[in-house]
């Protein structure tokens, strides 16, 4: 998410045709790739649960089948990508921001394998339980992004002039970059564990098309949740497009301002379903729903200040990314609609990552559908397109979508683990009875 902050506030010296070119074309490319992440995120449970109950070689057994699964998506998303390449003109964007979009999303595709490769670590090394170099890997990842923009971007020290397709190659390097970082980690860390430990079901080889299966089951509903929410902020960007360009810029400004805010509770997500799956892996409920609601205060907390910040310093965020008047005065209204939903933005994400834990992918794809597809889009763009409310009509859809998920899945997340407590308690006592007689 700093990368495409850092290319955006990289390109709008070069206009706001620039950062809309950016923005749409980062847009279109996640709403592909995030297909494959979302399928790959079934990852979460398995290795977790299995780390839990201490079996180390199925925890390797699911890595291999993850990097496997990502080099075989790779190439029908590619060529996907390049389609789309084609098609954007038929977006309605203004002319001159469509051709750069073009330029853009022709680059960024080569990014897609060491993205998906990185997924698949980044996963694995998450569940069990070593986080420090997914931290380190994307912290020098982003100073690579700023030295390669600064270079790439404006051709300083011989370097050609790209302009928005500098931007593309700098993320390109950058992710190339990460994943070999990763690589080397989940090496080391897989040495360290046991290779024949007691617990292991599995030879340290092997591969089995049921496991692959398995993968995707958990995968695609979690795969599919993603694509409606991430897909609902590519259509909004879509349709901001055939607005005018400083309206794109101020909404690709503060979308971008809020995905970074999100990004923290998406990572409380990620650990949230890390230490829920650990938990239920040892058949330690309590401490499953204990982990469940550490995770949702601190999101909610996070959140709170964000939406203060928004409130209170809109221009001085604002001015981060551009010096635009206009630019400026919209994207202050759209801070202020996003300060309203911030606290429900990360509810929503915690709350799915803890029901991903508990092995629940199902349930935030199903309430992603009806938030943000069957209430939040088609309200704002009423609100925009037929009331005339513009950008900040769209906005206000968005906002109402992203409440209602968060008003349904945090009680849902508290149903599913007392439901589970109790099974487990029938279980229990199932055992008992069969070792007394």
């Amino acid at each position: 998410m700093a990368m495409q902050i850092v290319d955006i506030s990289m390109v709008g010296r070069l206009g706001p045709e620039a950062i809309g070119a950016v923005g749409v074309g980062s847009a279109l490319f996640f709403a592909l790739a995030v297909v494959a992440i979302g399928l790959l995120l079934g990852l979460d449970p398995l290795v977790a649960q299995a780390f839990g109950a201490r079996d180390f070689s199925e925890c390797r057994a699911w890595l291999r089948h993850g990097l496997v699964l990502a080099v075989v998506l790779t190439a029908p998303l590619t060529v996907l990508a390049w389609m789309a390449t084609t098609f954007v003109p038929a977006l309605g964007l203004d002319l001159r921001v469509s051709n750069l979009t073009q330029g853009y999303l022709g680059v960024v595709i080569w990014s897609l394998l060491p993205l998906l490769l990185f997924t698949v670590f980044r996963r694995y090394l998450q569940a069990v339980a070593i986080v420090r170099p997914i931290m380190l890997a994307l912290v020098t990842a982003n100073i690579i992004n700023v030295v390669a923009n600064w270079l790439l971007v404006f051709g300083h020290w011989g370097f050609p002039e790209l302009g928005v397709k500098g931007a593309a190659w700098a993320t390109c390097v950058s992710r190339t970059y990460m994943c070999g970082f990763l690589a080397l980690a989940v090496w080391r860390v897989t040495a360290r564990l046991p290779p024949n430990d007691p617990g292991g079901t599995l030879p340290a080889r092997g591969f089995e098309v049921a496991r692959i299966r398995k993968l995707l089951r958990l995968g695609w509903p979690a795969a599919t949740q993603m694509t409606l929410e991430v897909g609902v902020f590519t259509v909004a960007t879509a349709l901001a497009g055939r607005l005018e360009p400083h309206l794109l810029a101020a909404h690709q400004i503060v979308l971008n301002t809020v995905g970074l805010t999100f990004m923290v509770t998406y990572g409380l997500s990620a650990a949230g379903a890390i230490r829920v799956g650990h938990a239920v892996g040892r058949s330690d409920l309590p401490g499953a729903r204990y982990s469940g609601w550490v995770a949702l205060g601190i999101g909610a907390a996070f959140m709170g200040v964000s939406a203060i910040a928004f409130l209170t310093v809109p221009e001085l965020i604002l001015r981060i990314f551009t010096s635009d008047a206009r630019v400026i005065e919209t994207g202050v209204l759209l801070l202020l609609v996003a300060s309203v939903f911030q606290l429900f933005d990360g509810l929503q994400a915690v709350a799915t990552g803890l029901l991903r834990g508990l092995g629940d992918t199902w349930t935030p794809m199903l309430c992603n559908l009806v938030g943000h597809w069957c209430v939040g889009l088609p309200f704002g763009y009423a609100l925009c397109f037929w009331w005339g409310w513009g950008v900040v009509g769209l906005w206000l859809g968005l906002s109402l979508g992203l409440i209602l998920v968060g008003v349904l899945l945090v009680p849902i997340w508290h149903y599913r683990v007392e439901a589970l407590q109790n099974v487990l308690t029938v279980d229990r006592s199932a055992s008992t009875a069969r070792l007394s007689t």
